[in-house]
């Protein structure tokens, strides 16, 4: 697993990220990311991603994301 994907988990842990998020939530939960990460990990890692990468998220109807469960 990512370490990225690490930070995500350990931030919803610890309360600082809601069951449903956006890139600016990832931003201000976990810093430290170049600002391009952010943007292009939660859609290039979400269920039913066109380049078959490993899926860490599902993408919502009113377009935040979810964590999947491990």
């Amino acid at each position: 697993m990512s370490r990225f994907v690490e930070d995500v988990r350990q931030a919803c842990a610890d309360g600082l990220l809601g069951e449903r998020f956006r890139p600016g939530d990832l931003r201000r939960a976990c810093p430290g990311w170049a600002h391009h990460t952010y943007e292009v990990f939660l859609p290039k890692h979400r269920e039913g991603n066109p380049g078959g990468y490993t899926a860490y998220f599902q993408r919502n109807a009113d377009g935040t994301y979810s964590l999947l469960s491990e």
